[in-house]
């Protein structure tokens, strides 16, 4: 386990101006845009502990604002940029743990809200944590529960002191509070825990809802923080909200950043809102942000998002589309999404993908000389309307795919190659050409110095 300490910020910082609408007061610094902790280039790598981890910034990108670094948590090193597979009831489903692990992922994500209604708080304690529960080594992210204030809203009934749900198993309520979220996040015992924020859909016309919402999240980081009862094993990282509103995002940056949490989130995107209004909320928000501390865009999965959100200054990202399209029989690949049950795969007996290491599609381990993978297209498209082995093989597939992109943009950044990985990227999904490429990525791309259409 890492020992506990706070570290105070080495760069330089402005100190800013508390709002009484959120909080009576705010005494921390807090860097601004222009500040030299947002601006000054520092001397890499460098190093900073906050609460239960270390951030070593390895590298940056030259053009852009990507960044390559070790994320050390209590349960092991996680190299950033990464993106984190969903095991929501603490299982993620068709892989047992030791599958996943196999795909090198090293911090995965559990759901607050489900395991306190099942398996319940009691089971958890009497496991020793979520860990020894689900038989995972490695680290674990807990979302707060937050989340299910847009996905069970039908369920949800919103006030100041939380959220009173009825539980989608039985109808029974249950108050979910900032205590709660967090006493809950404690018998979990993740080496990430998130804050209960006030989540709205990014697309509400309701202007004073989504200003309420930021200002109670950060009034709950508060009641969060208080609650929290081991952060010398345990890291609690705050959420910035304000839906598409640029100064509402900035507000709460620069309230959030006052309460010096380890790690930074940015949450309530991928709600439906237009890509170029998502890219503009993370580039505006990453300039704010601290150097040396990890920043997490939450509900972010599809490969064209997580290459332009590493390209703004994003180093951490979560989603269950990859295990959920897999369900459906398809398959991600550099040149897209396949899915097998089309007709065309029943005498195909190639790999799902060329080139790719998962176990499904390396060579069979009983005749490695034939070249022929262990796993063919054929295979899944046999089994992918009948039975859950196709599923749980896409699984195994998809997962593999979203972490070894994240694994090759990091090479890239550490390389000084990223813009020209980013290309490769983009070209082999669309064989078109650059005028076939998605204007939203084009833009925030160039918004950074990488223009796609050279």
């Amino acid at each position: 386990m890492l020992a506990a300490r706070r570290m105070a910020s080495t760069l330089s910082a402005k100190a800013a101006p508390a709002l009484s609408s959120v909080s009576a007061s705010v005494s921390s610094p807090v860097p601004s845009a222009s500040s030299p902790a947002a601006s000054s280039p520092l001397a890499l790598p460098v190093s900073a502990t906050h609460g239960a981890l270390t951030f070593e910034l390895l590298a940056r990108c030259s053009t852009t604002r990507a960044r390559a670094s070790l994320l050390t948590l209590p349960h092991g090193p996680v190299q950033l940029p990464v993106f984190m597979p969903v095991a929501t009831q603490a299982s993620l489903k068709g892989l047992t743990p030791a599958q996943l692990a196999d795909t090198s992922c090293r911090l995965c994500l559990n759901n607050t809200y489900h395991l306190g209604l099942k398996p319940g708080q009691d089971v958890l304690d009497a496991a020793g944590g979520a860990h020894a529960f689900q038989g995972w080594q490695h680290n674990l992210l807990t979302d707060s529960g937050g989340f299910q204030m847009v996905s069970l809203l039908q369920l949800a009934t919103i006030t100041e002191e939380g959220v009173q749900f009825l539980s989608p198993h039985d109808g029974r309520p249950m108050l979910l509070t900032p205590e709660h979220s967090i006493s809950l996040q404690n018998s979990i015992g993740s080496d990430i825990a998130m804050q209960l924020d006030d989540v709205l859909v990014t697309t509400s016309p309701d202007t004073a809802r989504m200003q309420a919402a930021m200002e109670r999240s950060v009034r709950w980081l508060d009641r969060c923080l208080a609650a929290h009862a081991i952060p010398e094993r345990q890291n609690l990282f705050c959420i910035i909200q304000g839906g598409l509103d640029i100064e509402l995002r900035r507000t709460c940056t620069r309230e959030m950043l006052a309460r010096d949490t380890p790690g930074i989130a940015i949450g309530g995107l991928s709600g439906g809102e237009a890509k170029a209004d998502f890219c503009r909320v993370v580039a505006a928000v990453t300039e704010l942000l601290p150097p040396l501390k990890p920043r997490y865009v939450m509900g972010i999965g599809y490969p064209e998002d997580l290459v332009v959100s590493t390209a703004l200054g994003a180093d951490m990202f979560d989603c269950v589309w990859p295990t959920r399209t897999a369900r459906f029989g398809n398959a991600i690949t550099r040149h897209g999404m396949l899915n097998i049950k089309h007709q065309r795969y029943a005498d195909d007996f190639g790999p799902i993908e060329d080139g790719c290491g998962c176990q499904c599609c390396r060579p069979s381990p009983e005749d490695p000389q034939s070249g022929r993978p262990a796993i063919t297209r054929a295979f899944v498209h046999h089994n992918a309307s009948k039975e859950t082995v196709a599923a749980h093989l896409l699984t195994m597939h998809n997962v593999w795919y979203q972490l070894d992109l994240m694994r090759s943009l990091r090479e890239a950044i550490l390389a000084d190659r990223f813009p020209a990985r980013v290309r490769e990227f983009f070209a082999g999904l669309y064989p078109k050409g650059p005028a076939d490429y998605p204007d939203w990525a084009v833009d925030a791309l160039a918004g950074v110095g990488l223009n796609l259409r050279e």
